[in-house]
């Protein structure tokens, strides 16, 4: 029988494979809200721990550690503390609430908002009360959260302020399922039936019992779902990844086990979307399996603010998209350029100690003169891991952290993976790779080319159930033997690190029938020309290949990019005589020197091709560089990778 684990004195999180009842399952995947899976569990080691749900780790942590801090948000100026046993407290409340609200076993709640301790209520309280919890991009139209809120069944929404109140008052009546909505900050602009405050829903469960709470989380199953994470891919209506409890509770464990975390010690700032699984895994999961503390950033994090926050929180990890660490770059860059020339010797010397990882008193003395100094003024200097992920990352940007003793950490997975699948980390990684197989899970390279390039496939525990009401995306994510395919082409060295090489759905196939991987020549032009920003290869049933280029630009407080070109791309142009600051300036002339230097820039790069089919024989700059808002860029391919391309380009991409 199972050890039910509530919060009644005394209760116990089940500790062997004896104590554990899970729900009846037939299969390793399912797409129907009322089902359960079996377990990819293994007989022995890492993989065979017994299975446990949200709640009884939630508790565990509480028992052990419940007055150490577990998440902390600034109020007026302030950071404003919750501890582990008054956050349970909070969600048990927040659960108690939606079950007076009317939420229904297994069906969503909607949460539209920047991370926030509220959203984290949020969701744990509803997974309490036996819903769903579905994350919705604080971006998305007021179409796509109908399509979130209505896919999932959603009885509550849980919206940040007005502005994302004003999408879901638009759909409302299109939403079927909806039962109340509930806006966690600011005052409400209008008092409308059904809608609450943050303080009035905590208060609408005072009189839901402790027995009728405890009744629905004891009736739940390690192999049921808990959560939904929506796929936002370039194509159709987004996926709804359905992950159980198991999923995320050992999940969380086996990263944190592998990379030595410690109970009740480490701490994280929370920016990254919370609808995205990286960013639920870091800050809201493997924190409650680890007793660590979650620092939230300020909403305009990505606009500016991030940097004060981590100074002020000093995390001891830290996980940033590409585009993150590339901005950090770009601003130490030009803090660089206008130093003295005796800081700049001094720098470039310890950048060279960093990488080449030359004699002891060597790095000693660049540590205490530079390194120091740098991870201190990032906020970084109590961080273990700096980590990157969701998307590819340049050689260059790697080199660059490497060289001021702050090696970047790659990870990657996949939402359908709840997250990670390999990891790097100290003392175990390689530029360039993507890390280790998770302890416990496995990877196979199916139908690998002669060079080993093989589509990356995984096993274990953090494999998800299956899509949300589609089985047929289901069954061609799943194979027969319960594989999850990733569609992404990978190989490992020698030890075992693996390394990603391309995308099945992105090959070009020229009109010679050359299959052609688009990534390592893309990422070759960008590592080669220090002016281009991204480079975007064509040549889909053509004669031969030819490459969009844009130059690196500022981009604004919105992510969009400007005309003024980045320090980097100033300096390239220097170098060559030229004092242009636009990419206009560049552009409207064919500037001879640049377009010669981008043109030797490209010949390096095809003198190493295998074939000449894989030379690049025409390029053009483009105008303006990609984003979200000019619809070159999906929303995903800022923290994703797991779609058919990795840019959603309105221009003219055969290859998509």
């Amino acid at each position: 029988m199972l050890h039910t684990v509530t919060a009644k004195e005394g209760a116990s999180v089940p500790l062997k494979l004896s104590d554990v009842c899970l729900a009846t399952a037939e299969q390793l995947w399912c797409t129907s809200r009322d089902q359960a899976v079996k377990l990819r569990m293994a007989e022995t080691g890492p993989g065979s721990e017994a299975p446990m749900t949200i709640h009884q780790m939630f508790l565990k942590t509480v028992k052990i550690y419940g007055d150490l801090p577990a998440v902390a948000s600034k109020k007026e100026g302030q950071w404003v503390t919750l501890t582990w046993r008054e956050y349970y407290q909070q969600c048990r409340a927040a659960a108690k609430s939606f079950l007076k609200l009317g939420l229904e076993r297994y069906h969503g709640v909607g949460i539209l908002g920047f991370n926030s301790p509220e959203w984290f209520i949020s969701d744990i309280g509803c997974i309490l009360a036996g819903g769903f919890a579905a994350g919705i991009y604080t971006t998305n139209s007021p179409e796509a959260c109908q399509y979130v809120a209505d896919n999932c069944e959603a009885n509550v929404l849980v919206v940040e302020n007005h502005k994302q109140l004003l999408k879901i008052l638009q759909i409302k009546e299109q939403l079927p399922h909806l039962k109340a909505i509930v806006q966690y900050k600011d005052e409400l602009q209008q008092k409308l039936p059904n809608l609450y405050t943050w303080a009035e829903f905590m208060k609408l469960g005072e009189e839901v019992s402790d027995e009728r709470l405890d009744a629905v989380v004891d009736s739940q199953r390690a192999n049921q779902c808990c959560t939904l994470i929506y796929t936002s891919g370039t194509t159709g209506n987004p996926k709804g990844v359905m992950l159980s409890h198991d999923n995320i509770t050992w999940t969380s464990n086996a990263v944190g086990a592998m990379t030595s975390m410690q109970h009740g010690v480490e701490c994280v700032v929370s920016y990254l979307p919370l609808s995205h699984v990286a960013a639920q895994i870091n800050d809201m999961w493997i924190s409650m399996r680890f007793a660590g503390a979650t620092y939230f950033a300020d909403p305009d994090a990505l606009k500016g603010s991030l940097g004060t926050t981590l100074k002020e929180v000093r995390p001891t990890s830290f996980l940033g998209v590409p585009r993150v660490w590339e901005k950090m770059q770009e601003k130490m860059k030009a803090i660089g350029a206008k130093s003295s020339g005796m800081k700049k010797r001094v720098a470039n010397w310890a950048k060279s100690i960093g990488f080449e990882n030359l004699v002891p008193w060597g790095f000693m003395l660049a540590n205490n003169l530079v390194f120091k100094k740098v991870r201190w003024a990032l906020g970084l200097d109590r961080c273990k891991s700096c980590l990157t992920g969701a998307a590819p990352i340049t050689k260059e940007t790697l080199e660059y952290f490497m060289s001021l003793s702050l090696p970047l950490y790659e990870l990657y997975g996949m939402s359908e993976s709840t997250g990670p699948h390999t990891i790097s980390w100290e003392n175990d990684f390689k530029i360039m790779s993507c890390g280790k197989v998770v302890v416990g899970c496995q990877t196979k390279l199916d139908k690998p080319d002669e060079d080993g390039n093989g589509e990356i496939c995984f096993w274990g525990r953090h494999v998800f159930m299956g899509y949300l009401n589609e089985p047929e995306k289901t069954e061609e994510a799943l194979d027969q033997e319960g594989w999850l395919h990733s569609g992404d082409l990978g190989k490992h060295d020698k030890d075992n690190f693996l390394f990603i090489t391309g995308r099945i759905k992105e090959l070009i196939i020229t009109a010679g029938g050359e299959n052609i991987p688009p990534v390592p020549i893309e990422d070759a032009v960008k590592a080669e020309i220090a002016i281009i920003s991204n480079a975007m290869l064509l040549g889909d049933k053509m004669k031969f290949l030819s490459m969009m280029l844009t130059l690196k630009c500022i981009v604004d407080d919105n992510g969009d990019p400007t005309d003024e070109l980045t320090a980097e791309a100033v300096a390239f142009c220097h170098q060559r005589g030229i004092t242009a600051t636009k990419a206009s300036e560049i552009i409207a002339c064919k500037e001879p020197a640049i377009y010669k230097a981008i043109q030797e820039g490209i010949e390096h790069v095809n003198a190493k091709a295998t074939s000449n089919a894989q030379r690049v024989q025409k390029w053009v700059i483009l105008d303006r560089d990609f984003s979200i808002s000019g619809g070159e860029l999906g929303e995903s391919v800022i923290y994703a990778k797991q779609h058919s391309c990795r840019y959603h380009c309105i221009i003219c991409l055969p290859s998509c």
